[in-house]
């Protein structure tokens, strides 16, 4: 496509204030790099589009082209950027979530200390359900069932030792 004039004289003065324009992108947006980037695209976007007549202050214009042109470099790279940032934080996610195995496991082991917690005696299974599971205190365990604290602090033992062998000895 052959450049007009208008074009020509536009692109003259972007070569002869190449460095202000890069400056003034610069100090506005912070990184020199990119600032000449930003002015490379008002070349090339110069060089591709169709004539513009009747420009008055051509270097007004090209820091204006300069301008929309930096800012949305600005916003498509913060985009670029949050996108990063959200893959970069996925894989931490994902690694501390248990996997299938893991769960398989889980779910088998809390199975097994269902069953264990079955073959305690009632009282014994009572207060260790109150207090293990439901978490409640000893004090009020011993309160709603109407028994000493002593005898909870037993039923606790009891329980405890009674559901630790029946793990061990169970395979997993």
């Amino acid at each position: 496509m052959p450049h007009s004039s208008a074009n020509t004289s536009l692109l003259a003065v972007l070569a002869r204030h190449y460095e202000e324009l890069v400056d003034s992108v610069r100090r506005r947006f912070g990184d020199r790099h990119a600032a000449r980037e930003v002015v490379h695209d008002v070349c090339v976007q110069l060089l591709e589009a169709p004539e513009k007549d009747g420009v008055r202050v051509p270097l007004a214009l090209l820091r204006k082209i300069a301008h929309d042109r930096a800012v949305s470099h600005y916003r498509s790279e913060r985009r670029r950027q949050a996108w990063v940032d959200e893959q970069a934080i996925l894989p931490e996610l994902a690694c501390t979530l248990p996997g299938p195995d893991r769960c398989h496991e889980a779910a088998h082991e809390l199975e097994r200390l269902c069953a264990a917690i079955a073959q305690l005696p009632p009282r014994c299974q009572q207060v260790f359900v109150m207090h293990k599971i439901h978490e409640l205190p000893q004090q009020e365990v011993a309160e709603q069932l109407g028994i000493s604290l002593k005898a909870v602090e037993k039923h606790l033992r009891v329980g405890m030792s009674k559901c630790l062998a029946w793990m061990e000895r169970r395979p997993a």
